[in-house]
């Protein structure tokens, strides 16, 4: 005869064991990493759009951290980078020095947009101030922005980049950590068009 204790007790053993599982599972795969906090990083995709077969223009307004207001239909006539980021997600802080370093490369050739998805302002700023990002950043706690780019950037891949060429329209985008020589890449042929 079973002892019903001892049934309860393995149940109850191995529901925690599959718990934890899922924990660790949810995380990113960098386990040591003190900013890994439960992201879903985005499978390395990238892809890259011939103008014809360009959508319509990307439009939305929103004011960014430092209080500028920012129309993407006032930044026609040049490029777009748009990255899609939060404090606490590994890769996001893992490519933001390559970010900073394509905003100073490019500089007025291009525009740069941060999009976060996650943090107050008091966190999003501490992060801009620790990587010394040149660009702006908006918030986008409410999604309304990452609806407007819905079919273009998975809602649960941050970071995602997208390159809007000069008339506002997708030419390119990584889904995931941006490898900076395809980014540049992408954006040199978006300004040789």
């Amino acid at each position: 005869m079973t002892n019903p204790h001892l049934s309860r007790r393995h149940l109850v053993g191995a529901l925690g064991a599959l718990t934890t599982t899922a924990v660790f599972a949810a995380c990113g795969t960098d386990t040591n990493s003190r900013y890994d906090t439960g992201f879903v990083a985005g499978d390395g995709v990238t892809t890259e759009i011939d103008p014809a077969d360009r959508g319509d223009a990307v439009d939305f307004t929103a004011t960014a951290y430092d209080g500028t207001d920012i129309a993407l239909a006032d930044w026609r006539g040049k490029p777009v980078v748009l990255n899609v980021w939060y404090a606490s997600c590994a890769p996001c802080r893992k490519e933001a020095p390559d970010l900073k370093a394509i905003a100073g490369d490019y500089g007025e050739k291009i525009h740069m947009l941060g999009i976060n998805v996650r943090d107050g302002a008091g966190t999003a700023k501490a992060f801009e101030e620790n990587f010394a990002i040149p660009y702006p950043s908006v918030p986008d706690l409410d999604a309304q922005i990452m609806y407007k780019l819905r079919g273009q950037v998975s809602p649960n891949a941050v970071p995602s980049t997208l390159v809007l060429d000069d008339e506002g329209r997708v030419a390119a985008r990584i889904s995931g950590i941006a490898d900076p020589s395809i980014l540049r890449a992408m954006i040199d042929r978006v300004l040789s068009e």
